[in-house]
């Protein structure tokens, strides 16, 4: 029997257990939507940009933990997309990307939407940078098998976006139904590396025999589903746990083993720890310049005289950045469950450090009395430490929280406390504007019963204001609150700092700085929109838009001041040599 090929892919997708699909139309995809129309599985997630489309869709796998699935036009669509994708990519979300292109018989004929300039039939060239693996459909039997691989190869190893770049002839041609039936047969998921039980002792042994040992965790071990392990191994050698951006409630910040985060917006405190240790076990993370200080030896890490044990499922991580001492690549799960086991056999009792609990409980609480002034303070422009403090109070411990960059961003790696592991979604590796405000659609579609704020800056929201329209459509109550400083702040703060001057990163009008009513365009799209109007009126209005259970939109003006460094970033080097000068506060 036969039938269409984009009749067949919707079925495989639902076989696969395919619930929503986003993305944008196109003459090129046209014949999948045809299909999509009639299926009871999946539901379309509509857009009005195709960046929207990707970053809901990196929400939506960070929220499942599985690969999400992407649909795009060619060349611009494609283009569009791309920078949602390459966030994907550097954060290690595992996408499936299906784009149309020109048909197979007009390759090079340059027809309509064409990229050709340097060779024919060459758009999906464009994403091979970033993704994991690029296939171009040109047999149509060749189609099950090539989705088939996209999808294993998107969840597995380290995972990642994949694309499939498919012409739009080949959507609309027949082929054998059996050879989407044999593709099926294969298993849904696979076995991962473990760690041997030889390799898991000298680790363990290597730690007891530590005497100021840290346990320093990335996003590795939220995308591992490995947070209780480690929790667990912690907890039994009574080690300190600091973490990157991405790793940042791996532990829950109200643990007592819990240092904080590290690097530029990392605190003096927890980079002295990191940098005094003498033995670091690494999970899960690449060492990232941000969490590193610029990998120079006197903020954060020392290496050599502190020696790493490093565990990644990537073998490419492993002393890229510092040397090690003992590498493994394994599976996180797998490899914590080992060494739970083994530490149980040769730590029975576990081990106690209760002078170093007792210094830490110090500094975590002498940290927040030093912003408890700022977390109270009822000025106008609100200070954001306010904002970081009423928004939790707010929310429930396992609210999802999407931020974009900038202040919600770095601030909230830095102050605000998160309870449940893998309820922070952040930009870490590519750090893209915009990201915020669609990835915080993607969540709630994947868990609707979960409360969901994007917490995001007026240059954020500024660069994808139209998923309002997707969230009016179909209904996703997610409440975007925008910390409206009327500037790129951030950026602001370092242009001040080294030049004395925001030229290009203050938003102003005759002299005066200046924002759009973010609520009333969010009314326009037909969604509630709210300009708070003092500091009192925030907590208030935030805790009602939850209530409410539709989209909201939450305009709060904030005074542009910096985050608070205590680490190191080279742009500092190269900026204003010897000034010792990051950011400085602006406007008002």
């Amino acid at each position: 029997m036969k039938d269409l090929i984009s009749n067949q892919l919707v079925k495989y997708l639902e076989a696969r257990g395919v619930k929503h699909v986003f993305g944008l139309c196109g003459h090129t995809n046209i014949a999948v939507l045809a299909a999509l129309s009639k299926s009871r599985k999946i539901k379309f997630v509509n857009t009005r940009h195709e960046q929207i489309a990707a970053h809901a869709a990196d929400g939506y796998a960070r929220a499942t933990k599985k690969a999400s699935v992407l649909l795009s036009h060619l060349s611009p669509g494609l283009t569009n997309a791309a920078t949602g994708v390459a966030n994907a990519a550097l954060d290690s979300i595992p996408m499936v990307v299906i784009a149309g292109d020109v048909p197979t018989h007009y390759y090079g004929k340059h027809p309509h939407q064409e990229v050709n300039l340097h060779a024919d039939a060459s758009q999906s060239e464009i994403y091979r940078p970033f993704v994991k693996r690029v296939w171009r459909v040109d047999s149509p039997h060749l189609f099950p098998e090539i989705i088939e691989k996209a999808f294993a190869l998107a969840e597995s190893g380290r995972p990642g976006p994949v694309l499939v770049d498919v012409p739009m002839d080949i959507f609309s041609k027949e082929i054998d139904v059996a050879l989407w039936k044999q593709v099926q047969l294969n298993a849904r998921t696979v076995r991962k590396p473990s760690l041997d039980d030889e390799t898991a002792e000298k680790i363990v042994r290597q730690l007891l025999a530590a005497k100021t040992p840290v346990l320093y965790v990335g996003g590795g071990i939220l995308l591992a589903d490995a947070a209780e392990e480690m929790r667990e191994f912690a907890e039994r050698l009574s080690l300190p746990v600091a973490h990157t951006l991405m790793g940042k409630g791996a532990l829950p910040d109200d643990h007592p083993l819990i240092l904080g985060m590290t690097g530029f917006w990392g605190t003096k405190f927890i980079n002295d720890k990191c940098k005094g240790a003498d033995w670091i076990l690494g999970l899960g993370t690449r060492f990232s310049e941000a969490d590193c200080s610029s990998w120079e030896n006197e903020y954060t890490f020392s290496f050599p005289p502190t020696k790493l044990i490093q565990i990644d499922i990537d073998p490419s991580e492993i002393g890229r950045n510092y040397p090690v001492a003992i590498g493994a690549v394994a599976d996180l799960k797998q490899a914590l469950r080992v060494l739970n086991r083994v530490a149980r056999k040769l730590a029975p009792k576990g081990v106690e450090r209760d002078k170093l609990l007792a210094e830490m409980a110090r500094n975590r609480k002498a940290f927040v009395a030093g912003n408890a002034k700022a977390m109270k303070s009822d000025a106008w422009p609100m200070r954001p430490e306010r904002i970081l403090a009423d928004l939790r109070e707010v929310l429930p411990r396992d609210a999802i929280l999407c931020t974009d960059v900038g202040w919600n961003k770095n601030g909230v790696g830095q102050q605000f406390p998160i309870y449940t592991p893998g309820s922070i979604f952040t930009p870490g590796g590519f750090a893209t504007m915009g990201f915020g405000s669609p990835a915080a659609l993607g969540a709630k579609v994947a868990l609707p019963d979960r409360v969901v704020v994007a917490l995001i800056g007026d240059g954020g929201f500024g660069q994808n204001p139209a998923a309002l329209a997707t969230a009016f459509e179909e209904d996703i109550a997610v409440v975007w609150v925008i910390m409206n400083n009327h500037a790129f702040g951030t950026i602001a703060g370092l242009e001040a700092a080294h030049y004395g001057t925001t030229f290009a990163t203050v938003f102003e009008k005759n002299g005066k700085t200046w924002s759009p009513d973010y609520a009333a365009i969010a009314r326009a799209y037909g969604i509630d929109g709210v300009k708070v109007a003092s500091a009192a009126e925030f907590k208030p209005a935030l805790a009602k838009a939850i209530k409410s259970k539709r989209p909201v939109v939450l305009d709060v003006y904030m005074k542009n001041e910096p985050v608070p460094t205590a680490g190191h970033w080279n742009i500092m080097d190269i900026y204003s040599p010897g000034r010792k000068v990051h950011h400085v506060s602006t406007g008002d």
